[in-house]
């Protein structure tokens, strides 16, 4: 099948933010578009506020104003359910409660005719399950905006067990044609996007319940150095605890207990509070009125660097090398093993074991490791910890040299794998495993998560850039430490790094 004609009429159920929202980019593509909510009177204000959007972007000289009457003009509100009888697509964007969506596709049935597409919006419920009840279960699909839908580009295909592969040809060239990006997805839990991004808030929780460090420290190593738009708690605050909470615990329970998705305590704490984030005032951040925000800790050094030594290649922090000499640094090469040396102190890239594990292991005195960063080149700031020997000068002299690359060092409790390389590697883990039991091609995944979620780049290339199998070692370290599952390496990443393959070959 082929992408709808403009011509073919789109309805949509539910006139609540998302319901208007996903309406609204049907008829700025040249839909007509019904809106029906069995909130009497629900539909027309909708239709109402998004003329008002409309009109701010006419405001602003993004949008011309014969569009917006255009736009406008296609949207019907209707108060009777049966008015969409003659669409030929339906998406429902209603309660995310399965008995009422089963009732109301049972509906939809019965009143549409039998070429007509029924798609849900549901961010969590089975597609598979959703049209399990129905006579014609094979015209049931998943089509997963994200909120905003008229800005966030993502749509997410989601094929049920029996749906007709046809149908989701047809939506994914649908969503391209009304500007979006769409991506093919399996009715597994989560999908694509609420399973990949689990790690990205667990393990700043779980950083944050072994104090590792505060909250804003966190967030902001996750921005400066990870090139994340946002911190995990400063987004989990703005999307809801009660919100996020509840979608992991959902992914916990779908899958049976796994502990890679296990909910966290201080999360539940917040939401039995009813601390839920931005929309009550208060969530991991005080959003009263005069509340003055955290800053990130950093340590500062007034030690004097004279030189330093580079011993072998560091790897993907090689062009930190570079950004000290641009600094004015002197530096000397020799070989070795992937050290950064000055004064007194030994500088390495984190592999997911303790500072002081390593420093044993490998025979180093006066080791501090620092963290990943997307862009060494780029990043204004850098996680630091440090082994139990390690002196107060020989720290001194590992944060003076930072500092004179112009980075801002944040001090992290000696943790395995800092803040940005363990939240790397799990998203990545993640995004193998998904690959691995089919829910959606590597291309696909890294698509979703910079279109869904705005990651600076996808979890599987995001691992191809920095090695494969420094991934899975940094996993495996993991792992030792813990003693735990949620950090078992994806069979998938083992594979690829026995074949010397990548993901996106």
């Amino acid at each position: 099948m082929q992408a709808l004609e403009t011509t073919a009429l789109v309805a949509v159920i539910g006139a609540g933010a998302m319901g208007a929202g996903i309406a609204q980019v049907a008829a700025q593509a040249g839909h007509p578009v019904k809106l029906y909510d069995n909130r009497p009177g629900a539909a027309a204000q909708a239709v109402e506020g998004i003329d008002r959007q409309l009109g701010k972007l006419v405001e602003k000289g993004k949008l011309a104003a014969e569009q917006r009457s255009a736009i406008v003009a296609r949207l019907q509100p209707v108060e009777a359910i049966e008015t969409l009888a003659d669409a030929r697509l339906v998406i429902e964007a209603i309660v995310e409660n399965l008995e009422v969506k089963h009732g109301l596709l049972r509906q939809l049935e019965e009143i549409c005719a039998a070429d007509c597409i029924l798609a849900s919006n549901t961010s969590s419920l089975s597609i598979t399950t959703l049209a399990a009840s129905l006579k014609h279960p094979e015209r049931v699909i998943g089509m997963h905006f994200f909120n905003p839908a008229p800005i966030m580009a993502l749509v997410e295909v989601v094929s049920g067990l029996a749906t007709d592969p046809a149908l989701a040809k047809a939506l994914h060239a649908t969503s391209k044609n009304w500007g979006k990006q769409p991506v093919y997805t399996r009715s597994t839990p989560g999908f694509i996007v609420n399973r990949v991004a689990r790690p990205f808030y667990a393990e700043s929780l779980r950083l944050l319940q072994e104090g590792a460090a505060d909250c804003a420290s966190l967030d902001a190593l996750l921005r400066d150095a990870g090139g994340f738009r946002m911190g995990a708690f400063e987004l989990t605050d703005l999307i809801g605890h009660d919100v996020n909470y509840a979608v992991t615990c959902s992914v916990f329970d779908a899958y049976y207990g796994d502990f890679r998705f296990q909910p966290s305590l201080i999360q539940k704490e917040l939401v039995d509070a009813g601390r839920f984030g931005r929309k009550t005032g208060r969530g991991f951040y005080d959003y009263s009125e005069g509340a003055e925000r955290p800053q990130a800790a950093e340590l500062t050094s007034a030690t004097d660097v004279a030189s330093c030594v580079v011993e072998g290649d560091l790897g993907v922090a090689q062009p930190l090398v570079q950004r000290l000499k641009d600094a004015g640094v002197p530096v000397i090469q020799r070989a070795g093993s992937g050290l950064l040396r000055v004064g007194d102190a030994v500088l390495a890239l984190s592999d997911g074991r303790l500072a002081s594990q390593r420093a044993k292991e490998d025979g180093l005195r006066n080791l501090v490791l620092f963290d990943l960063a997307l862009d060494y080149t780029k990043a204004s700031r850098l996680a630091i910890s440090w082994s139990a020997d390690t002196t107060a000068e020989a720290r001194d002299q590992a944060v003076a040299l930072l500092q004179r690359a112009g980075l801002k060092v944040t001090a992290l409790a000696d943790l395995p794998g800092l803040a940005v390389l363990r939240t790397v590697a799990m998203l990545a883990n993640e995004a193998a495993d998904a690959v691995l039991q089919g829910v959606g091609s590597a291309a696909d995944i890294d698509l979703a998560m910079r279109a869904g979620v705005n990651y600076p780049r996808g979890p599987l290339a995001w691992a191809e850039a920095i090695g494969i199998g420094y991934v899975l070692n940094t996993l495996d370290n993991l792992q030792r430490s813990y003693g735990e599952e949620r950090y078992r390496p994806s069979l998938l990443l083992r594979r690829k790094h026995a074949e010397g393959s990548r993901f996106h070959d």
